[in-house]
């Protein structure tokens, strides 16, 4: 497997905050320099690079000369905003260094849940890398509402993965990489090579006083499996690890590699399932869930037995069975009063009860991705 990463092509790079503040303490300009040096080699041999970097909070924290991390959410944002300057200036100043160029691309959760505006995203980074120009991808912290924010940058970098059909994710970090145990509670502990991605045995890893969690490397399973969706290969591994991507690229068994169970989902399928943010849920019958899972067809009014939330035609929502467990999600075709009429009655009543034929599923097959 790590033979394979030899022809990669496509990367998305995620470098923490901990690498890249010196656990906090702001810019690590010098460690910085050696990315970008690993990355404009990379890029010497044909590869195209995204980089989405973490640390403006505490390059603003440092400029302000704040020694403590702000709690409203307000102070955070301007942390970030006063940060973010700082950061992309350093990127910059190092990739001119090496005759590259960079451009700074902010994203919110508006513009991964729009349909237009994800396509619009897309056709920029894909452009961006086209003309070997190096992506500095980071969350727009500083207009981001609480509610709607993607909340970390390795959810952002699958995001991104998924955006540009990347062949491989990287999540550097301070960490070795995923291991089967606590290596501080367990000198035994073995660090995980390779894994699928869907493999359920991980979680079990991450259970509450686990590794996964203490360590953040939850999101990162978590990221793992969302860039799985689009194919990608996921590598967890130390990001101050000397020569780190070259080694990977070279299919050194670095940290922990973490691949796609089966191909990619269709580019639609993909974008529905990146959807954090969902206006509904339906709650549906076991045999409906039976017939989603084992034939394919599209959502029926009559699987429905409730219908939570407020939401309007084309919207996204999840679908959930009677024990609140999630196991799809997809646009509505109906709006949140149609459906609580419609709900558990067959299609050939809708026109009856509504007045009014919009479509006999409530949702379509191709619109609807199974989690």
């Amino acid at each position: 497997m790590r033979e394979r990463l030899r022809a990669t092509h496509r990367w998305v790079v995620k470098i923490g905050s901990a690498l890249i503040t010196g656990d906090g303490k702001g810019l690590d300009r010098e460690r910085l320099g050696q990315w970008v040096d690993q990355v404009a080699d990379l890029m010497a041999t044909g590869n195209e690079v995204v980089i989405v970097s973490s640390g403006a909070v505490a390059e603003g924290m440092k400029r302000m000369g704040w020694t403590r991390r702000p709690g409203s959410l307000h102070e955070l944002q301007a942390a970030a905003a006063i940060g973010q300057m700082g950061l992309v200036q350093a990127w910059e100043s190092c990739f001119q260094r090496r005759g590259l160029h960079t451009a700074q691309v902010l994203l919110t959760h508006d513009d991964l849940s729009d349909r237009r505006r994800y396509l619009n995203a897309r056709s920029t980074l894909r452009a961006l890398v086209g003309f070997g120009v190096i992506p500095v991808v980071n969350e727009n912290d500083a207009v981001a509402n609480e509610e709607l924010r993607l909340g970390d940058n390795d959810t952002l970098a699958a995001l991104v993965a998924n955006l540009i059909e990347a062949d491989l994710l990287v999540l550097l970090t301070d960490q070795q990489g995923l291991y089967d145990a606590d290596p501080r509670a367990n000198p035994g502990a073995t660090l995980v090579s390779h894994a699928m991605a869907g493999d359920s045995a991980l979680d079990g890893m991450a259970g509450d006083g686990g590794l996964l969690g203490r360590g953040g490397m939850q999101t990162k399973l978590r990221a793992a499996r969302l860039a799985a969706r689009s194919g990608s290969a996921t590598v967890i591994a130390y990001g101050r690890t000397e020569r780190v991507l070259q080694r990977l690229k070279d299919g050194e068994e670095l940290g922990t590699l973490l691949t796609p169970s089966q191909g990619p989902d269709a580019a639609r399928k993909r974008w529905l399932a990146g959807q954090l943010q969902a206006k509904g849920r339906l709650v549906l019958d076991a045999g409906a869930i039976r017939v989603l899972r084992e034939s394919g067809r599209s959502l029926l009014a009559v699987g429905v037995k409730d219908v939570l939330g407020e939401f309007r035609r084309g919207e996204m929502v999840v679908c959930v069975g009677e024990d609140g467990r999630e196991f799809a999600r997809g646009l509505v075709n109906y709006g949140a009063g149609e459906a609580r009429q419609i709900k558990g009655r067959p299609s050939s009543e809708i026109a009856q009860i509504l007045g009014y034929v919009d479509e006999d599923e409530l949702i379509h097959r191709d619109n609807l991705v199974l989690l």
